[in-house]
């Protein structure tokens, strides 16, 4: 429920704090004190179209905050939920007007999308008025409001999560039958490419390893000589390793007497000899690699050749042969498997199109049973709101060659205002003070079920005579006992009804200079004055006094 409305610097309302409460409140006040003013604020707030003749004069913006005690669980959560907000349970929606026609939009002190604030005023408060069609004028609408009427969310629900699973179930068959089309079309072509590279049986790779390896034996070839030379005199029959040998053997022998003389000729002889014997592995090492088979080269470049000539052919790099391969490979078994497999997917639709079906006849049935009752109990509040010769009818048109996520219905609300006039649907069919009545009716109906917790009606009592304005203010009160409801009204006989009434006026500033909007709630005795005013007009006389006690009184009888 909306809690508190607070508006800064908005057209007339310079500071404006009004705090609300359960129940029905209503705002009255004589023409031009400012209720349109007051109602475009909130619904800016709300996420309507900002205007930057909204800003007050002289000043350089304007803004409109709406505090809402929300329920766990309420729909709004679920938006703050989807955008990244946090649910604290209290909801602040605000709203800044710039005077250059720019506007901000906040939930919580945090900035989002007007969009996002938009679904979020529209979870939490519905304003009708005379000319209002927002709640009525979409068909789907209708069928949320019949489905609500009946309780059915849970089995709307279920058909949603059906619908889901036909549609991924023919989904899936169509894919694979497309496939299985495409791969017929191709299926001589694809067996064929498929058995050539099977033989090549292609390797990720492969095609640098091979490059690498030949050209090191093209290398080695030209170089075999050089290393066979260096590797004789190094290590073979010229090698000196022997003869140095022998000569450390020498000095070591001599070395006993002067070791100082001998030692450091005979390690550096050592190490020459080692360095010796390592080059001569390396040197065998390199012999070892250049030494191949010359039918070995023959067969790296004949397979070079053939993966090069089918990268060529297939249009495909060498490396990526080995997943065209298994590609084709795979569509050969979806040729020659495939049929199976389109057996089952094509059960499995047929079987999700018949739960679905199934599910949606029966919510089908149920709605047409239901609309039965939604248009009994509306007709029934009729009467007393001077439309007893008008009829409110549910079509409800059931079409399973147009199903849908919530079934094969679609939902329209249809009036007959008079016997003998052709029926219709009530948006174009109703006038204006008969569609205010109508949306009212519904209302009480409907009660809390597919409405906003905080309803606004605005001056939907216009043009009616006091009869018919005090069984609109009865219902008004009687759907205060489900939801939160907000009235502007001229009817003394709503006004009577209230919870809480707030009297808006306007006040001259700076000795006449300039005017801004007031709003007051009434206690008892000015509740009292304020409905005799409504009653006598400009003279307030004692039968308008006695009159707005006697409204006061048959209210809470």
């Amino acid at each position: 429920m909306l809690a508190r409305l607070s508006i800064r610097d908005i057209v007339l309302i310079e500071r404006l704090d009004i705090e609300f409460a359960t129940g029905l409140a209503v705002l009255t006040g004589e023409t031009g004190a400012g209720k349109s003013i007051l109602l475009d604020a909130f619904a800016l707030a709300l996420g309507g179209r900002g205007d930057a003749g909204l800003v007050r004069h002289g000043v350089e913006q304007g803004q409109v905050t709406a505090v809402f005690d929300v329920p766990k669980n309420h729909p709004a959560t679920k938006i703050l939920a989807e955008n990244g907000l946090e649910d604290t349970g209290e909801m602040i929606l605000r709203r800044v007007q710039l005077a250059d026609g720019r506007t901000r939009a906040f939930i919580n002190d945090q900035s989002i999308s007007v969009q996002t604030l938009k679904a979020v005023g529209a979870a939490l408060v519905e304003i009708h008025g005379q000319h209002d069609e927002r709640a009525l004028v979409d068909a789907a609408t209708h069928r949320r409001l019949l489905d609500a009427f009946a309780g059915l969310e849970r089995d709307v629900a279920a058909v949603e999560t059906l619908w889901d699973a036909r549609r991924t179930a023919n989904t899936a068959l169509e894919e694979h039958r497309s496939a299985m089309e495409r791969a017929a079309r191709e299926a001589d072509y694809l067996r064929h490419a498929s058995a050539e590279l099977k033989q090549l049986a292609p390797k990720d790779g492969e095609e640098t390893s091979l490059a690498n390896r030949r050209t090191t034996m093209m290398q080695g070839e030209k170089i075999a000589s050089d290393l066979r030379e260096a590797q004789e005199a190094v290590g073979g029959h010229h090698s000196p390793v022997s003869t140095l040998s022998a000569a450390v053997r020498r000095l070591e022998r001599r070395g006993v007497n002067s070791p100082a003389l001998v030692e450091p000729a005979v390690k550096a002889i050592d190490m020459a000899i080692n360095a010796l014997e390592e080059a001569d592995q390396h040197l065998q090492a390199a012999l070892a690699a250049t030494d191949f088979d010359p039918a070995e080269l023959e067969r790296i470049e004949e397979r070079l050749f053939a993966l090069r000539a089918a990268s060529r052919k297939y249009s495909t790099p060498v490396d990526g042969l080995a997943a065209l391969a298994a590609k084709y490979a795979a569509d050969v078994v979806l040729i020659d498997a495939g049929a199976s497999r389109l057996k089952k997917l094509e059960q499995a639709a047929i079987e999700a199109d018949s739960r679905y079906a199934a599910a949606a006849k029966k919510l089908s049935l149920v709605r047409q049973k239901s609309a039965e009752k939604l248009n009994k109990a509306v007709n029934a509040e009729l009467a007393p709101l001077k439309l007893e010769r008008a009829r409110f009818m549910t079509q409800v048109a059931t079409d399973e060659a147009a199903p849908g996520p919530q079934g094969f219905d679609r939902v329209e609300f249809w009036v007959q205002t008079n016997p003998g006039t052709k029926a219709g649907p009530m948006m174009k069919v109703a006038s204006g003070g008969e569609l205010s009545r109508f949306l009212l009716a519904l209302k009480v109906v409907l009660s809390d079920r597919g409405s906003a917790p905080t309803l606004v009606f605005d001056e939907i009592d216009t043009g009616v005579g006091g009869a018919v304005a005090d069984a609109i203010g009865g219902r008004l009160a009687r759907l205060a006992g489900k939801v939160q409801v907000m009235a502007v009204t001229h009817a003394p006989q709503v006004a009577a009804r209230a919870d809480q009434h707030l009297l808006i006026s306007k006040d001259a500033l700076d000795k006449g200079k300039r005017v801004a909007t007031r709003v007051n709630a009434l206690a008892a005795d000015h509740r009292r004055e304020e409905i005799a005013r409504m009653l006598a007009g400009a003279e307030i006389t004692a039968e308008a006094r006695a009159a707005a006690e006697r409204l006061l009184k048959a209210a809470t009888a």
